[in-house]
């Protein structure tokens, strides 16, 4: 499985981005989805995730009600609506997908950066 990430960039803080993240391979044995981000000096953390089925996606808390995820298994893309962006908000996001098999992949991130 490859992972592709792209729609990272610059904004204002309260701006929106739309992150999204293009599959190919063996696509088919994906399971979750999901979008971590890494601030510099910080450990990468989860941001969101989404099962196969696009039901139950679940959020970090400092995220909830400004960030949405989806995924179009047609088209092997997953996306993340960031809207009302904040300086903290800050990071490299990395698309992430999880197959049946338990094996992760990763992309190679994009870079966020939201200034006051």
């Amino acid at each position: 499985v490859q992972l592709v990430e792209s729609g990272g960039g610059l904004v204002q803080a309260g701006g929106s981005l739309r992150l999204s993240c293009a599959a190919s391979g063996s696509t088919f044995s994906i399971n979750f989805m999901g979008w971590y981000r890494q601030a510099p000096g910080k450990q990468r953390e989860l941001v969101a995730h989404i099962t196969r089925a696009g039901d139950s996606p679940n959020y970090a808390d400092s995220v909830k009600g400004r960030f949405t995820i989806s995924r179009d298994n047609a088209k092997n893309m997953m996306y993340l609506q960031m809207n009302n962006l904040k300086p903290e908000d800050t990071a490299v996001y990395y698309c992430n997908a999880i197959t049946n098999f338990g094996v992760y992949f990763w992309g190679q991130g994009t870079q966020v950066t939201v200034s006051s």
